[in-house]
């Protein structure tokens, strides 16, 4: 009896189901009042008390009621009551969950069952798959779980979120002619208007950003009552903000004593040529500035011929001297053979060439061998075909996961940056048994491209090794220590050796090429021409950084003939009758005072004349002391020659700014030449494989904002850290009492 019993039991269950799911098809529109999350185990049915199937399903769906004034967790605990039996008396419900729960029983916490088929999902805190499961296997249709976003319908939260999303809606389509929100209070509106524009010359957003429905959506949702500025307000706003900081960069330029102007000419999407002017500095505290100053649209037969003017007039808005400026820097050695003439003629300013351009086209000069191009131009071409045919590249990705190599990736070079080509031919040879592999298998694969032949693969496998050592050059010029020209003239010396050796095992073909590159970076550097290395500002600078002040690069007699320059140099420098002081520095009233009193101390010494009674014995043993006739200055120059050398990786502003009271003459000039960049645009830029998305950014600006746009991006933190950074000196010199 018992078990005619459990099978009539078991056989209403699943007449249940069955029953359940018919009646989904033919009321889709009913909706249940309550939900199950979860269904463990059904409730044996009683013989004895049959039930109707309306009311089996009635179990499902409905609940006895709970009263809507307890809180959630009573609720919760009334729902999930337990008999005295401990097991349960009642299906409970959690309004949190979506009804998919009804088809489905929970299977530990990855996995659920299928209550019509049972067959297991996984499930990943996500109901849709299982919804989807019901409409596409038991052709349940969505009507009553259409109105259930997963896991979150009855969420009083999720709807309040809903609720908050359409007021945001709203409210961008709402006129935006008012600054301030009504229900917004006004310390906060501000402080968010000075956010949208800071995120605007921050990331170099067009002003035109706030009227994207994007941003008016987000701006809506999390401040509802706070209606955006229209694009004309936002530039009123951006030209305030650029007044005020354009006002702390004069005060601040003041106490420069002399300045680098860097000319950059760039060009916007629009094909529209730009001129940056930039100023590279380093002021009293031995901390390197660099600072935009203007960005203009030039026309394109005016880009590079009226520098000049442009220059002294940025310089008297600024309220600059022509006099402050040590030297120019160029970006291209176009526009310096087209500027140089002028600028020393007519304004007495050195120019100089960008270390970034240069070192590219000796780099483009030593690669135009017609082997090295005819293998490129093949490597070219087989990155070109796996770049366009789907199959190929398939093909090579299921054989790189084979040796596990999916992260090497074929790289297509760029001919402005030759970096490019460098990791073109690396990836090229790291990938070359499978490139070869591909090539053959594919039927079109050795008839749409061609090969490298073995001599070409050699011919690469030659040049990476010399690339990789311009590269090495490259990383060195990026670090922080190396920003300035002192760093230039041991590194291309350093290039010369290193690839002069990797080439004397090489083939005639590798042979050329670093002859090539020497050839150009030995012209280009003027290394061969002892006057014009003795003038040029790179050499200077390079004695002036303590780390490289051994000159190891130069022959005795040029270093020897480097020192005399440097003492005639400070002899100018400190010679307030000289242009050069004037054009340079002016010494403070301490510094007067101390040369004075050398000079009358020497000049007392010279009344005293070679009488024996003003001789020491030292003198009459020994002869006359060279130091006593020698100037201050040349002392300290002496000084500071015979200065142990510091470790490499030292900063060299940083050694001066702890040593500047030991040698404060040399320290003057070395804070005039160690100013020089060594690039135009900062080294990251400049040795860039591609352009940024920050330069990207700054090509698609319109030109009514770009100016001040691009000066509060690259000045505004520069001088918020620089007043920091004074205050933070005066704390230190309080404490110090």
């Amino acid at each position: 009896m018992e078990t005619e019993m459990e099978d009539v039991s078991s056989k209403r269950v699943t007449d249940f189901l069955q029953k359940c799911v018919k009646l989904e098809d033919n009321e889709g529109d009913a909706q249940p009042k309550e939900e199950i999350i979860e269904v463990q185990t059904l409730p044996v049915l009683a013989p004895s008390y049959p039930q109707p199937v309306q009311e089996e399903i009635s179990m499902v769906f409905n609940t006895c009621p709970v009263p809507a004034s307890l809180g959630p967790c009573t609720r919760r605990r009334r729902e999930k009551g337990n008999s005295h039996d401990g097991t349960s008396t009642s299906l409970y419900v959690d309004r949190r969950k979506s009804k998919v729960w009804n088809y489905y029983t929970k299977l530990g916490d990855a996995y659920v069952e299928c209550n019509v088929c049972k067959k297991q999902l996984s499930f990943h805190n996500s109901t849709t798959t299982m919804r989807e499961h019901l409409v596409r296997k038991h052709s349940i249709r969505d009507t009553l779980l259409s109105q259930l976003k997963d896991d979150q319908v009855s969420d009083p939260d999720y709807v309040g979120q809903e609720n908050a999303i359409k007021r945001a809606r709203q409210l961008t389509t709402e006129s935006n002619s008012q600054f301030h929100a009504v229900s917004c209070t006004e310390p906060r509106t501000d402080v968010i208007l000075e956010l949208v524009l800071e995120m605007i010359f921050r990331d170099l957003h067009p002003l035109s950003v706030v009227k994207d429905k994007g941003f008016g959506l987000l701006i809506g949702y999390l401040e509802p009552s706070f209606i955006l500025p229209s694009p004309m307000q936002l530039s009123s706003m951006l030209w305030h903000r650029y007044n005020v900081v354009k006002q702390h960069l004069e005060h601040y330029l003041q106490t420069a004593q002399s300045i680098v102007i860097s000319a950059e000419f760039w060009l916007s999407h629009p094909n529209q040529t730009y001129l940056t002017i930039m100023t590279n500095f380093i002021d009293g505290e031995w901390r390197r500035a660099r600072c935009i100053l203007e960005t203009q649209q030039v026309h394109e037969n005016k880009a590079e011929g009226n520098l000049g003017d442009r220059l002294y007039s940025v310089l008297t808005d600024f309220g600059l001297s022509n006099k402050s400026v040590f030297c120019v820097m160029h970006d291209s050695q176009q526009a310096l053979e087209a500027n140089s003439i002028q600028l020393k003629s007519v304004y007495g300013w050195t120019s100089l060439c960008c270390a970034a351009h240069l070192l590219h086209q000796c780099v483009k000069v030593g690669l135009e061998v017609e082997q090295v191009q005819e293998a490129l131009s093949t490597a070219r071409s087989i990155v070109c075909y796996f770049q366009q045919d789907a199959k190929a590249t398939c093909s090579l990705n299921s054989k790189l996961e084979a040796i596990n190599k999916t992260k090497l990736k074929l790289v297509m070079d760029m001919g402005a940056r030759w970096i490019t080509t460098i990791e073109m031919c690396e990836c090229l040879l790291d990938l070359k048994w499978a490139i070869m592999s591909v090539l053959e298998e594919h039927p079109k694969g050795t008839m749409v491209v061609q090969n490298l032949a073995d001599h070409q693969w050699k011919l690469l496998q030659d040049l990476v090794p010399v690339m990789r050592t311009l590269k090495i050059a490259t990383s060195f010029l990026r670090e922080e220590q190396n920003f300035s020209i002192s760093s230039v003239m041991p590194c291309i010396h350093g290039i010369i050796t290193a690839i002069g050796q990797q080439s004397e095992e090489a083939s005639g073909v590798i042979k050329t090429v670093v002859n090539n590159i020497r050839s150009e970076l030995t012209q280009r550097w003027g290394i061969l021409d002892d006057e014009k290395l003795l003038e040029s500002p790179a050499v200077v600078a390079s004695f002036l950084d303590p780390r490289f002040k051994e000159m190891r690069f130069l022959s005795p007699s040029l270093r020897s003939e480097l020192h005399k320059k440097i003492k005639s140099m400070l002899s100018q420098f400190f010679n307030h009758q000289s242009p050069v002081s004037a054009q340079f520095w002016v010494p403070n009233a301490d510094y007067k005072a101390e040369v004075g009193e050398a000079g009358s101390q020497l000049s007392a010494h010279k009344e005293r004349g070679p009488s024996g009674q003003s001789q020491s014995m030292y003198d009459i043993l020994l002869g006359k002391d060279p130091t006593e006739s020698m100037p201050e200055i040349h002392q300290q120059l002496e000084n500071y020659i015979v200065e142990p050398l510091c470790k490499r990786s030292t900063n060299p502003l940083d050694w001066w700014k702890n040593n500047e009271h030991r040698f404060p003459s040399v320290a003057r000039l070395a804070q005039q030449y160690l100013a020089i960049p060594a690039t135009v645009v900062p080294p990251d830029q400049a040795f860039a494989p591609s352009e940024s998305a920050l330069e990207h950014r700054r090509g698609v600006l319109a030109p009514e904002n770009l100016d001040q746009i691009l000066f509060l991006h690259q000045n505004f933190d520069f001088l918020e850290s620089m007043r920091n950074g004074n205050e933070n000196l005066i704390k230190n010199a309080h404490s110090q009492y």
